[in-house]
């Protein structure tokens, strides 16, 4: 118990830290619509986890695996995450047995300079047994330890905010490594198309030669103009330069996949793209409600908003009294002159801490704190609110990108026919020239088109999978 002159102060200042409390945590708005505007897809949730395998491209899961272990963000977000942890254990430190053990010791020479004799009366004189030289050695060691007894809950507020904190470090990471996934598959996607394009460009440099072999022979014969070889000429070098951007593009997206893959300085030839597209996958089956246990960024928000509600009920028991045990216990020792001595005592004390004139300062921080937490609440209502807004969007534009690649498949099939019909016509002498650019090109620009959009719908199911918050077991 407490001496009494001790407990008024201490009830005081019980009495005014309860007159300094925070104010309950707004609970957040997460009310989401029950469903996405885009029709439901074929996809489980639990396929999201994992996505790319449903592609069955082997070169794709390849080169994600291997982001995924060597990219440098994917290992600066490992070592954020062990950072986390050893900030969370050291958080947790302050509230165990606080101590040191101090050791010191000293040695002292004495040299006798002169020597005194003393007579006690019955008794004869002798040598001052005082006065004696030579090496005396002393010693000491201490151990104090301080230790706060947790009357107020501190230790759980602040087990909450560290366990938080960590969390949130955890689904960072997550994000991170689904981020990665994504940007892989998104530019293997992108490369590809690159690809196709310039496999195209080589297709259409071959029939502008094979034209320009006709419409000279032609001419040869008398049966055209030479301003027709001329035009095929012009037609023909432009070909050759798009032919040259695409191959300069493909080469810079190579590298730019390299590097995502954390293999930046090996040669682009190591990596062989293949020029075919896989047919668009199917839209997540997804509900909007899911989306606060799928998104990594949105548990991470939610983390963030449980930490901030730690550190507030830190900052509120902040303002009450500590209580504290200080045991300790102490060796010393003497060897040499006159006597040896060794000596063993032991302390046991209590403390109470009470602010008293950091109260302004300490209640300013709770409110600041309280003004945090209010942030926290915010971000986790804007998170939610994204990750709804940019799932519905890619769902939508994903499902006009699928109708629009049905539609541009029959287009190009229809352009194809045209063409081979045209050139067949021509080599008659059926048809003129122009009849039979008009159509090369018709279909060339389908076939772009179609490329194009392939491209650009599997670019866009690598969206929807990542708004959906695949790429992470949620459940791990």
């Amino acid at each position: 118990m407490l001496p009494r002159p001790l407990l008024m102060p201490v009830a005081a200042a019980l009495g005014l830290s309860a007159c300094a409390t925070a104010g309950p945590v707004r609970p957040p708005d997460t009310t989401l619509p029950a469903r996405f505007e885009a029709a439901a897809g074929t996809l489980e949730s639990a396929a999201l986890d994992r996505w790319w395998l449903g592609f069955d491209d082997a070169q794709l899961t390849a080169l994600i695996e291997q982001a995924l272990a060597r990219s440098t963000d994917a290992r600066e977000g490992a070592a954020r995450l062990a950072e986390a942890r050893a900030v969370r254990r050291g958080a947790l430190t302050g509230f165990d047995p606080q101590g040191d053990l101090v050791v010191n010791g000293q040695g002292q020479q004495q040299q006798i300079l002169d020597s005194v004799t003393i007579s006690f009366p019955g008794a004869e004189g002798g040598t001052n047994p005082f006065a004696q030289g030579g090496l005396i050695f002393s010693g000491n060691a201490g151990f104090d330890v301080s230790w706060e007894l947790d009357l107020f809950g501190r230790r759980a507020a602040a087990r909450r905010e560290a366990d938080a904190t960590l969390l949130a470090a955890r689904f960072d990471l997550e994000a991170t490594r689904a981020g990665i996934a994504a940007n892989v598959a998104d530019a293997l996607f992108e490369l590809r198309g690159l690809t196709a394009q310039l496999e195209d460009a080589r297709e259409t440099l071959r029939i502008q030669r094979q034209l320009r072999d006709i419409a000279a022979e032609r001419a040869r014969r008398g049966l055209a103009a030479d301003p027709e070889v001329a035009r095929i000429d012009t037609d023909l070098a432009q070909s050759v330069a798009e032919e040259a951007r695409l191959a300069a593009d493909a080469q810079a997206a190579r590298r730019a996949m390299l590097v995502l893959t954390g293999n930046a300085a090996a040669p682009t030839a190591t990596l062989d793209p293949a020029a075919t597209l896989p047919p668009v996958p199917p839209a997540p089956a997804l509900l909007p409600g899911a989306l606060l246990a799928r998104r990594p960024d949105v548990r991470a928000a939610e983390a963030r908003l449980a930490a901030a509600a730690g550190r507030l009920r830190l900052d509120e028991l902040a303002l009450f009294p500590r209580f504290t045990l200080q045991p300790g216990v102490g060796l010393s020792t003497t060897q040499g002159g006159a006597f040896d001595a060794t000596t063993l005592a032991w302390t046991l004390a209590a403390g109470v801490t009470a602010p008293i004139l950091d109260r302004p300062r300490l209640i300013a921080q709770l409110r600041a704190q309280e003004a945090r937490v209010e942030q926290a609440v915010i971000g986790y209502e804007r998170a939610v609110q994204t990750a709804f807004s940019e799932t519905d969007q890619t769902l939508v534009r994903l499902a006009a990108d699928r109708r629009r690649i049905a539609e541009l498949t029959a287009g190009e099939a229809a352009a194809r026919r045209s063409f081979d019909a045209a050139r067949e016509l021509y080599g008659r002498g059926v048809t003129g020239l122009t009849d039979l650019l008009d159509a090369e090109r018709a279909w060339r620009a389908a076939r772009l088109t179609l490329t194009s959009a392939r491209v650009q719908g599997l670019r866009r199911a690598v969206q929807a999978y990542k708004a959906a918050g695949g790429g992470w077991s949620s459940m791990s």
